[in-house]
């Protein structure tokens, strides 16, 4: 009786293995190993359910997955579109936010440095034309420290570090020297939407 008690659970996990594995016959545990069609050096994945697949199939979904995700993470540089404000229709980036120009500038040269950037952002990277802007008017320069600021008719583009949502205008004619700019490239040098003194740049 001690000896029936004690190779009873031996037998026990012995089936537990080879179900494990993918089946509960000893006998068959041979031929399950090597699928049919699919020759014994070959290297089988086995899935949590048993189910034997190719390993090169299960890749598959990964490598592109991984295609996917680069391909997003490329994506198009800024947008420049137009938008309608208290003062015209104004150049704006893709989330709608406004861009300025700054009539120190000239041509593809930037003058604003230093903390003038911290005030005055640029508009980063190669720009597409989005409703409204004209895509022959737009442009880019490198900038002194390796960046790529997007210009409109050859005016470096900036945003106001003082706007906080859409629509806002805060950065018009600051200084009399920074403006909201209109489809044709040239400044719009209306009433400045909430424009204050006291910048040194």
């Amino acid at each position: 009786m001690n000896r029936t008690h004690t190779l009873w659970p031996a037998a026990l996990v012995a089936a537990l293995v080879l179900t494990a594995c993918g089946s509960d016959d000893p006998d068959q545990s041979d031929t399950e190993e090597t699928p049919q069609g699919q020759s014994a050096d070959e290297d089988p994945t086995t899935t949590s359910d048993g189910a034997t697949t190719d390993s090169a199939t299960t890749e598959s979904p990964s490598e592109d997955a991984t295609d996917d995700a680069a391909g997003d993470t490329i994506g198009p540089g800024p947008i420049v579109a137009t938008a309608d404000t208290d003062l015209g229709t104004i150049l704006v980036d893709g989330e709608g936010m406004t861009l300025y120009l700054f009539t120190q500038d000239s041509p593809n040269t930037s003058v604003c440095m230093d903390d003038c950037l911290v005030a005055w952002p640029i508009l980063e990277g190669e720009p597409s034309a989005g409703d409204g802007a004209d895509d022959s008017k737009l442009g880019s320069f490198e900038r002194a420290d390796g960046t790529v600021q997007a210009t409109y008719d050859g005016w470096p583009l900036y945003y106001f570090a003082q706007d906080q949502a859409p629509g806002d205008t805060t950065g018009q004619a600051v200084n009399d020297v920074w403006w909201v700019m209109d489809a044709d490239g040239a400044a719009i040098t209306g009433a400045p939407g909430d424009a204050s003194g006291g910048y040194d740049y």
